[in-house]
Formats: C-alpha cells, structure tokens, sequence
C-alpha cells in the first residue's frame, strides 16, 4: 500500500512482457492472414477451373502444409537472427561493464541529460541505478533491451505455424461443403469476414485504429481472389 492508501500495482501490463506479446501478435496475425488469404486463393482458383472435388482438395491440402511449413520456419529463421543480435548485445554490454565502469556510469549519466534530466539529477540516477542493476539499466537506456525478455524464436515459429493452420480451415471448409454452384461466392464471403475479424482484432489488442485494419486485409484480400478466380476460369475456359 502507497502512503495514500492506494494499492501498489506489482505488475503493470505494459511493464510486463509487451515486446513478447506484440511479437506473439505479430507472428499470429500474419499467420491467420496469410493461412485465409493464400490458401482460399488458391483453391478458388483451382475451383474456378474445374468442379473436381479431388483436384480442389488436393491442392487445398497441399497450399495448407506448404504454407504452414514456410511460415513457421520464416518466423524461425527472423526471429533467430533478432535473438542472436540481441545476445550478442548484452554480451558486449557486460564486457565494457567489467572492463570500463567508470566510462560506463558517465555515458548512461549522458543518456539521462539528453532525455532531460539535470546535470545533478542524471548523476543521482545513473549511480543509482547502476548500484542496483547496471546491465540492466544499460540496457533499457541504451539499447531498449529486456534480458530476461529475449524473444523465442521457437513461440514465434509456433505462433505462426498454427495460426496459418487455423486460418487455412474456413477456406478449406468454404469451398468443399457448399455444391459446385455455391463454392466461389461461398467461400469469397467467408474469407472476407473472417479477414475483417482478424483485422478488427489485431487492432483491438494492440490499440490500433480498427477500420483502416479492416479495411487494409479486407481489400486486400479481396484483390488476391478476384485475381486468381480470374487466372482460373480463363484456364478453366481454355481447357
């Protein structure tokens, strides 16, 4: 309790792990969009061509394992290198903490006068701080970098792959239960409110405005079937 009386908020939710949760955000936003996106593109182009369920299910199933696959490794490989950068950071900062303290105390005391802190009171922090935890004050000023809160490269990987996954089922589902008549408009529909939902969500966590979300993966979205039923019924006619 505070000297008012007001509780002590122990764990504030923009202190705790907000780089970790945009990330897991990031990673599953972009794997539900592109698990809509690319997979009902595909097979309403392959349904635009022909009616065969067998064809439709089979690059439907093949878009799905293909997707999943190279989205989680994508997330893997990036997410490797932006946690093997930011190793290598910390390491570097303990080096010249050991190595060159006094250097150290004054450039984060220099830090602290450029964000508008007195001459005096930047001392006061910077000495402070550096007392209770000088790699980690380090890191906040310096490199806004948590230690204990390194992304995992495995949760991103994870993160994407499924949600991929999941968002590949709706279009999946759209286009293989309604008759031949009905898959095209069926599934166009699904995948346009599912992607606004997405979009509409993502907003909302990460406090971003909600229509031009929407609006950005519902237009877009739309443009990538309308392009490929396009590209499939010309063939499809060809044939």
């Amino acid at each position: 309790m505070t000297a008012t009386g007001e509780p002590i908020h122990r764990a504030d939710p923009h202190a705790v792990s907000v780089h970790s949760k945009l990330n897991w955000l990031r990673a599953g936003v972009l794997g539900a969009n592109d698990g809509i996106v690319s997979v009902a593109a595909l097979v309403v182009g392959v349904a635009a061509a022909t009616t065969d369920v067998a064809a439709i299910l089979i690059a439907g199933v093949a878009s799905v394992l293909a997707g999943a696959t190279s989205m989680g490794l994508g997330e893997y490989v990036s997410v490797s290198t932006q946690r093997d950068t930011e190793r290598a950071l910390i390491a570097k900062e303990r080096r010249e903490l050991d190595t060159m303290p006094q250097h150290e105390l004054e450039e984060l005391e220099q830090l602290y006068r450029e964000k508008g802190l007195s001459r005096e009171t930047a001392r006061v922090v910077a000495r402070e701080l550096t007392e209770h935890d000088a790699l980690a004050a380090h890191l906040e000023a310096e490199l806004h970098i948590n230690q204990d809160d390194v992304v995992s490269p495995w949760h991103a990987a994870g993160a994407s792959a499924l949600s991929f996954l999941i968002g590949a089922v709706l279009p999946m589902l759209a286009i293989l239960l309604p008759p031949p008549e009905w898959r095209i408009p069926t599934t166009f529909v699904a995948v346009i409110v599912a992607l606004a939902v997405t979009g509409w969500t993502s907003a909302w966590i990460g406090g971003a405005p909600r229509t031009r979300a929407v609006l950005r993966v519902t237009i877009g979205g739309a443009l990538a079937l309308a392009a490929t039923w396009a590209i499939g019924a010309l063939l499809g006619v060809a044939v």
